[in-house]
């Protein structure tokens, strides 16, 4: 018997975004720890898979990427443009650590949040809520950084008055030189951001989806939502939002270089994440599944 089948006639069906080959994702979801490191045809050049042994691996390996990417910028006297995500949140600690030790300034920086949970017509939390990552990010990243921080007014988020304006501002950036570079894990059902697979399904073609560079009051999958909840409310699915904005791949395709993670363990030998990674580093590129880690990227990886 065939499992997959059994989804006929249950309430699974239709639960997956339709754009999913569930016997194809299956099958990636065997692959061992070995077949991710071997490349693929799809992966840009440049792109390096790192294994991370334990989440505090993860977390420095993250961090100093951050850091080293605002380090070579200051030294070589151009602005940099970092989109940021709120999780994996440790790599922070690390990114503050490494900045701190080097002396090194952030005053060159301008951080676009990614995302920001919302309602469905894109009003956000106030910055003083404690579950708005505007708040997270005040307090895990611009706060520690002290004197060195980023300019207040150079700090930027997913509101719905300044999402829409991310585009325009980064595309200035890059005219007077700046670098673009993106952070993020991937989600439970691979997205970037809150850009969710399902969405893939309102355009005509690729093309078209890769335009897009927001949405405000984006529907968030239930795997997600619930993903959230395991990871971030201690499983009150109730506390999280259904809705969020966020940037689509007009802005995360475009970065110069992407820092990417996938971390996903539980504990006591449990892991939300093995089958995402797989299909994210396995799955040749599509819309659903979003385009794969394939640009220049360093990616933290627990697998």
């Amino acid at each position: 018997m065939n499992l997959i089948t059994t989804f006929a006639g249950s309430l699974m069906e239709g639960f997956f975004p339709a754009g999913w080959d569930l016997q194809k994702i299956d099958r990636l979801g065997a692959a061992t720890s070995a077949d991710l490191s071997r490349r693929s045809n799809w992966w840009h050049p440049q792109f390096q898979p790192v294994p991370c042994a334990t989440i505090a691996d993860f977390d420095t390996f993250m961090g100093h990427e951050i850091a080293r990417e605002i380090q070579l910028a200051r030294a070589a006297g151009r602005p940099l443009a970092l989109i940021l995500p709120v999780g994996p949140m440790g790599m922070y600690r690390w990114a503050v650590y490494f900045l701190s030790e080097w002396g090194v300034g952030c005053d060159h920086v301008h951080g676009f949040n990614m995302d920001e949970w919302s309602d469905a017509q894109g009003n956000t939390l106030p910055s003083d809520n404690t579950g708005a990552f505007q708040y997270a990010m005040d307090h895990a990243f611009y706060g520690p950084l002290g004197q060195r921080t980023v300019p207040a007014k150079q700090r930027h988020f997913a509101l719905k008055t300044e999402l829409p304006t991310y585009a325009a501002q980064i595309s200035d950036l890059k005219k007077q030189g700046a670098k673009l570079v993106t952070v993020f894990g991937i989600g439970r059902v691979c997205h970037i951001a809150f850009w969710e697979p399902h969405f893939a399904g309102e355009f005509a073609d690729t093309a078209a989806w890769k335009q897009q560079t927001h949405r405000l009051g984006a529907k968030l999958h239930p795997l997600t939502i619930e993903q959230n909840a395991i990871t971030s409310f201690k499983s009150r699915t109730t506390l999280v939002p259904a809705f969020a904005n966020t940037i689509g791949p007009g802005l995360f395709l475009a970065a110069d270089r992407i820092i990417g993670g996938a971390d996903g363990v539980l504990g006591r030998g449990m892991q939300w994440q093995g089958l995402s990674l797989r299909m994210t580093l396995l799955h040749e590129p599509t819309p659903w599944i979003r385009v794969p880690l394939c640009r220049r990227c360093r990616a933290g990886c627990i697998t």
